[in-house]
């Protein structure tokens, strides 16, 4: 058995709470994603429960006439409910620390399990809309070899064709 999933972050939004849409420029980019994906034969889109994440994806659902259905396991990842000034350099260490976890956050193990067990669910041709430090998290499940510095240069939208087989998962970077 063969799939392909499409891995997206969203377009460019707001902010970071949860309910923050997207820019005009973010919406414009949400077009272009939507012509994008056209192409593809999707079949199914799931998304982040965050407003920036379904907004990313409303065009090409409607333009395929297909719903998004929404899967809080792909909602971001928390590092901490405290304010870090020094968030950067905590996301690096947790990046190199599966395990690490810092005061009411998830470890990226935890949120790598959440996103992988959804992403194992998927079906073939489906778009999974998340953000970027989940979006990191996942591929580093599918490619060790992806860590800190590959995350750093995750574009606002940003697109990943997952092949999965029952033998191997591999991962290749279509936005440009």
């Amino acid at each position: 058995m063969e799939k392909t999933i499409y891995l997206v972050r969203h377009c460019q939004a707001t902010g970071q709470a949860p309910d923050a849409p997207l820019t005009e420029l973010g919406k414009l980019q949400a077009k272009e994603l939507a012509e994008f994906l056209r192409e593809r034969e999707i079949v199914h889109f799931v998304s982040s429960p965050f407003t920036r994440a379904i907004q990313s994806v409303e065009h090409a659902a409607d333009q395929q006439n297909l719903r998004i259905e929404i899967d809080d396991r792909l909602a971001e990842r928390v590092l901490s409910s405290e304010n870090l000034p020094d968030w950067m350099e905590k996301l690096e260490a947790s990046f190199a620390a599966d395990e690490l976890k810092f005061v009411g956050g998830e470890s990226g193990k935890e949120a790598g399990d959440r996103a992988m067990e959804a992403l194992n669910r998927m079906e073939d041709r489906t778009v999974a809309v998340t953000h970027g430090n989940l979006l990191g998290l996942l591929l580093k499940r599918i490619d060790n070899g992806y860590g800190f510095s590959e995350w750093q240069k995750l574009t606002n939208p940003d697109v990943f064709e997952v092949k999965i087989t029952e033998k191997h998962l591999s991962a290749t970077r279509l936005w440009r």
